[in-house]
């Protein structure tokens, strides 16, 4: 994996699960990290132990990621890479009986967070004429995702917004994929299935070729591979990490 030495990483859903692996994984081969996400506590915390910056808001709100974005630029010249990771999902439950305030608000972060962050990112990135943006979607956003009705919907868009993103800036030098994990070790996934529910968890992956979730620093991986500056050529892709799921 090559160095990110000196490179301006912006990272929201810092506090927990996949965002705390690749906040980690990236001050660690030397870059410059800033992180956020809407916990202030847990936000604090990793802030304090990586000894880097950070801004507390709610990526449903197209005004934070303009703070955001200019933010970043108080920390550096450039902003390189932008890891857009904040998520959350709903109880599983058929589609027809998920309330409007649950959809809404799943779309809103999951979707929209992405949309809001993407315009700011880019607006920075094309005056720079380069930049890289990896979207963290799921594999629910690839296929159908039983029970998962409007977290799979959002999911869907991220790949869609992704793809045209990919496709409208690459004349600018921006290189924008999204990694789509399947079930993995995280505070999500443990809030649908708590951590030593074994009958719960064999449920869970029954229908995963590799019968268990995935470790966060698999996933951390793919997200260093999409934003490693030597995948040069690559852009518009979906990276799906899901122990086989998808080639059933």
């Amino acid at each position: 994996m090559s160095s990110f030495e000196g490179k301006t990483v912006l990272i929201t859903g810092a506090a927990g699960g996949f965002g705390t692996g690749t906040a980690r994984a990236f001050a660690a081969r030397g870059a410059k990290v800033i992180l956020s996400d809407l916990d202030p506590v847990g936000l604090t915390r990793l802030a304090e132990e990586l000894e880097v910056p950070a801004l507390a808001g709610d990526v449903a709100d197209p005004q934070f990621h303009k703070d955001l974005v200019a933010f970043a630029l108080e920390q550096g010249p450039t902003l390189d890479i932008a890891i857009n990771n904040a998520g959350i999902v709903h109880a599983p439950q058929p589609l027809h009986t998920i309330s409007e305030d649950t959809a809404r608000r799943v779309i809103e972060v999951d979707l929209f967070g992405v949309l809001w962050a993407m315009q700011a990112q880019i607006n920075q990135m094309i005056h720079q004429r380069s930049g890289t943006i990896v979207n963290v979607a799921s594999v629910a956003g690839l296929n159908g995702a039983p029970t998962l009705g409007a977290y799979a919907a959002a999911k869907h868009g991220v790949v869609g917004l992704t793809k045209t993103a990919a496709a409208e800036n690459a004349k600018f030098g921006l290189r924008i994929n999204a990694v789509c994990p399947a079930f993995s070790r995280t505070a999500m996934v443990e809030s649908v299935v708590p951590n030593g529910d074994q009958t719960a968890e064999e449920k869970l992956v029954r229908g995963i070729p590799m019968r268990r979730v995935a470790d966060v620093n698999e996933i951390v991986r793919g997200i260093l591979f999409a934003a490693d500056p030597e995948n040069s050529f690559m852009t518009g892709e979906t990276i799906t990490l899901d122990g086989g799921l998808s080639a059933l």
